[in-house]
């Protein structure tokens, strides 16, 4: 009785994960199936799973879309745009919420506590309500558009950064940092040598996550370089997307356009998988 129990509630499991990985990822694949599809084929037939010639009913995907994308001057550009911007406010979110964290979980100095919940505060703030003032301070100051992007992208990203990081620092054994200290090592020095090679996969986690924050950013993105369209990224190009293979609204282009955008961050989580996974659960056991 136990065993059958035990079989329906594994099959029960097995169902329930099969319904959520389909309702994860088709999305995903639907947007690579109309990106291979032409016109008539999105236009003309009803929607089908794969691409199919209206006629013959066959297997018939096109690259079409994809050579469009790739001839759009203006959206290779913005992938550099995008490249340049997101990275940038990593790196800077990384190194300045490494010191940051260190400081408030492994210093003892005054208010440091205030100072953590004031960092918290300052992301519940919605980004909307900022951004007026902030555009009007980056225009009276003369500041370009790839510029004002990654100062405004990194009020945004700096805090998250600082909040888990410091988690992560408050959990490494200050015996470390006591023991350093007794073989002469500066605060410093226990920082870079001791603690920062510990903290990769927390820097991998925010780090990830600050990149897909400013990779996929649309808002200040479109206000910024509303006066300059060189400065676009992928987000912002995506939605002016008025379409290079017809006069129609270009749904299979811009899933194209999507599919590329996609697969950089897709690589970025294959590549960084095993950091990604350890950084998340870093605090479910402990130490």
């Amino acid at each position: 009785m136990i065993k059958k129990k035990q079989m329906a509630q594994d099959a029960f499991f097995c169902i329930f994960l099969f319904c959520f990985i389909l309702l994860v990822l088709f999305p995903f694949y639907w947007m690579v199936n109309t990106s291979m599809k032409t016109e008539n084929q999105l236009m003309m037939t009803p929607a089908t799973l794969v691409p199919l010639d209206h006629v013959s009913m066959k297997f018939l995907p096109s690259s079409i879309n994809y050579q469009a994308v790739f001839q759009n001057g203006l959206f290779l550009h913005s992938i550099v745009n995008s490249i340049i911007v997101a990275g940038v406010v990593t790196l800077i979110s990384l190194v300045l919420g490494s010191f940051a964290a260190y400081a408030l979980a492994k210093l003892y100095f005054r208010g440091k506590n205030f100072i953590l919940y004031l960092i918290l505060t300052m992301t519940m703030f919605p980004r909307v309500s900022v951004l007026s003032g902030l555009y009007s301070v980056m225009r009276f100051l003369h500041i370009s558009a790839i510029q004002s992007m990654i100062l405004s992208y990194f009020l945004f990203t700096l805090p998250f950064t600082v909040w888990v990081m410091t988690s992560y620092y408050r959990q490494l054994p200050s015996s470390l940092i006591e023991a350093a200290y007794v073989d002469g090592a500066t605060p410093f020095q226990s920082f870079r040598d001791i603690l920062l090679p510990l903290t990769i996969p927390a820097a991998v986690t925010t780090g990830l996550l600050a990149f897909i924050s400013a990779w996929n950013e649309y808002l200040f993105a479109l206000t910024f370089s509303s006066v300059s369209p060189r400065s676009r990224t992928i987000p912002v190009a995506i939605a002016m997307f008025s379409g290079t293979v017809s006069r129609q609204y270009p749904f299979g282009e811009i899933m194209a356009a999507s599919v590329v955008i996609t697969l950089p961050l897709l690589i970025l989580v294959i590549v960084f998988q095993k950091k990604l996974v350890e950084g998340l659960t870093s605090g479910a056991v402990k130490q």
